[in-house]
Parts: structure tokens; sequence; C-alpha cells
């Protein structure tokens, strides 16, 4: 019943409706703690469990209504029904246009969908939100490598290694070319 009662609320109200999301939690010094570590981790198991502890607190919504709503347009995308899970992240980012990981959500189910500019749209918002967010910065690249734009995504690639040096994306570091006009364009 309260899952049908959502699903009318998400499907009927107007968007500026649904705007009485709360802000999100301010950093906790354990997010901060978190990061540092995360920097300083000497091996990829090290960093691995701290790398979950930050995707958990990426991924705990504002409140209940928007946890709800984050937690069902996740599992459609795990079943691959990336038309319910990005109607899904649509109406958590309307509800909560502040909230950094309803982007990311959104940013990952066009990436799977081949809609790379999409998603680097919003992975751009989601880092404006939170810039140390390492699965936006790594999937910015990620959605750089994916345009043909090299570059871009050497320097994007470089930023997110910053955050968290044990990423696998590590792998598909090169050398950085030099800037040419053709890169500039």
């Amino acid at each position: 019943m309260r899952y049908l009662l959502l699903s009318a609320l998400i499907v009927l109200a107007p968007a500026a409706a649904l705007a009485n999301c709360p802000p999100a939690p301010e950093r906790s010094p354990e997010y901060s703690a978190l990061l540092t570590q995360l920097r300083a981790a000497k091996s990829e198991a090290e960093a691995q469990p701290l790398n979950n502890r930050l995707w958990q607190i990426w991924t705990t919504a504002p409140d209940a209504t928007a946890q709800e709503i984050l937690a069902r347009g996740m599992q459609r995308r795990a079943s691959y029904d990336l038309l319910g899970a990005q109607q899904d992240f649509d109406a958590l980012i309307a509800y909560c246009p502040d909230y950094a990981e309803g982007y990311n959500q959104r940013a990952f189910v066009s990436f799977i969908r081949q809609a790379y500019e999409a998603s680097l749209a919003d992975l751009d918002r989601t880092l404006a939100i939170t810039p140390d967010h390492v699965g936006a910065a790594s999937g910015r690249a990620l959605a750089l490598f994916e345009l043909g734009r090299e570059r871009e995504a050497q320097i994007a690639l470089r930023y997110a290694l910053s955050l968290h040096p044990w990423l696998s994306e590590r792998a598909l570091l090169r050398p950085l070319e030099p800037k040419t006009e053709e890169t500039e364009l």
C-alpha cells in the first residue's frame, strides 16, 4: 500500500509539490576521514572497505521517501529495467534536486544505455554538488572515453585517481598528450 501511495504521489504530483526534500546531511568527520584514508591506502584490499563505506554514505538519502525512490531505482537498474530506473531517478531528482546521488544514479543508467552525453551532464551535476564523489569522478572519465574525448578523459581519470588511487580504471591511465589546437576545440 505504501508503495502504491508513493508511486501515485510521484506520478500525479507536480514537481514543485515534491520539492519538500530536506537538505542532505552535512559532511561528517567520518566522511572526511574516509577520503583521507582512501587517498593513503597502500593496497586495493585496504581501499575497498573504505570505498564501500563511502558508497553507504552517498546512497543514504535525505529522508525515507527519497530512500525508497533511490532503492527502487537501483533495484530496477540492477534488473535492467532501465526505463523504470530512469523514471525513479527523474522522480528522485525532482523531489531532492540537491541530492547528488540522484544525478549519479541517473548518469549510470544513461551510461548503460550508451547515452554518454546525458551521462556526462548528470555526472557534472553530481560533482558540482559533491566534488569528491569518487564514483562520479571515475564515471565522468569513462563517459569521456566513450565519447572519444581522450585528453579530457585522461585529465578526469587523474582527478578520480587523486581521490582513490586504487580504482580499477587506473588501467586506462596513459601519458597525457600535449595540448594542440585540435584538442582545445
